[in-house]
């Protein structure tokens, strides 16, 4: 008899999750969508390294158009005035196949969507209760129609509400004490940079993030600003005060329409109380943004979680989240960790910084045991 999953939110998490179940024959998968639609934001671009890009080829990635795509060469390391300090070669992850790659997120959510059928995404479903019936649970929504499935995955981001729906009780995301800035860009708006690398910009208590998302070098530039308090303050104000203060000639690269909004991270990851509920994505952990991990983790949990349930696996709710939680708590320290070193102040802490970082990214052994662990 076929297996049935629910899949909670259509985000890279629940459709990459989606795409490998439609593979197997002996499963059955709905996806509820809270939205009327799929977020297609042009505005926004993604980094997968090759740990996530190897499981998208899985189901034809290898085959998206070339000119939709980019794959860096390096990641440079840049002082707040533009200075070049290195590089690290992103090469060295590289396979024939899998390769560090750039796109926007609605180009990878447009090739996940391609290939499902229309009716695999039921839109405008918001749960209202969960239930767990016999071996089986009962998701009831809010417009009196209901489910029965043989399990139920969650991947409906940071704010998830159903997790607090099945668990019974709250799980408020922690502000991160930032701000998130990002536009886009052309190639002519970025001479103090390579258009062929990601370039990082390190200032005090704020770091820039630049890169090429398609072959016709349209490029997205993503600002993290420390803030205390969450507010209103205007987004060009913020900015002034924070990156132009510090280089005066950064701002033509924020002369475009801006995106702003808080950063927000989840409490510790949770195993759900029933055996046959899973969560996902942002779902199960969102990182602080600063190792660029975010899709890929979504990509990899969807996979790690797909090879679970189709191999049966006796103990499969301990399994997965164990694998996720050691994942994720790696992942984290080394988020945290780049967090503190881009955004040090200290004159001093920053040249002890740029030299070691000289030093560092040329270290092969360094190297693949700072980030080998995380993108292989």
């Amino acid at each position: 008899m076929k297996k049935k999953i629910a899949i909670i939110g259509s985000g890279i998490a629940g459709l990459t999750l989606a795409n490998l179940l439609k593979k197997n024959p002996d499963f059955e998968f709905v996806i509820y969508e809270k939205e009327n639609n799929l977020n297609l934001n042009e505005g926004f671009g993604i980094q997968l390294s090759t740990n996530s890009v190897s499981i998208l080829n899985k189901i034809g990635f290898d085959q998206l158009n070339k000119n939709e795509k980019y794959n860096p060469h390096k990641l440079d390391f840049y002082s707040i005035d533009c200075n070049k300090i290195c590089d690290l070669d992103l090469m060295f992850f590289n396979s024939t196949k899998e390769k560090y790659t750039t796109l926007k997120r609605s180009t990878l959510v447009r090739f996940l969507k391609k290939d499902l059928l229309s009716n695999s995404i039921i839109f405008c479903k918001k749960i209202n209760k969960v239930e767990k019936t016999k071996e089986k649970m009962n998701i009831y929504f809010i417009d009196g129609t209901n489910d029965e499935v043989d399990y139920l995955v969650v991947s409906d981001g940071v704010f998830s509400n159903t997790k607090s729906i099945v668990e019974k009780k709250p799980f408020p995301p922690n502000f991160y004490k930032a701000i998130a800035v990002r536009t886009q860009l052309q190639n002519k708006d970025i001479s103090n940079f390579s258009s062929n690398n990601i370039s990082l910009v390190m200032g005090a208590n704020a770091h820039l993030v630049l890169y090429p998302i398609n072959q016709n070098k349209e490029f997205n530039l993503v600002c993290i600003i420390r803030r205390e308090v969450e507010n209103n303050e205007n987004i060009r104000t913020i900015i002034e005060s924070s990156i132009f203060k510090q280089n005066k000639n950064l701002a033509k690269l924020f002369k475009g329409n801006l995106n702003s909004w808080p950063i927000y991270t989840s409490g510790k990851p949770i195993k759900s109380v029933y055996k046959n509920v899973f969560y996902i994505g942002d779902s199960f952990y969102s990182f602080p943004p600063t190792i660029a991990q975010g899709a890929s983790q979504a990509i990899e949990a969807a996979n790690e979680l797909f090879d679970l349930i189709n191999c049966n696996h006796p103990n499969l709710q301990n399994e997965y989240f164990k694998n996720r939680k050691t994942k994720t708590n790696l992942i984290n320290k080394r988020s945290k960790f780049n967090y503190f070193g881009f955004h040090l102040s200290n004159i001093i802490l920053k040249i002890f910084r740029n030299k070691i970082l000289k030093s560092v990214v040329k270290n092969k052994k360094f190297i693949n045991f700072y980030l080998g662990k995380i993108y292989k």
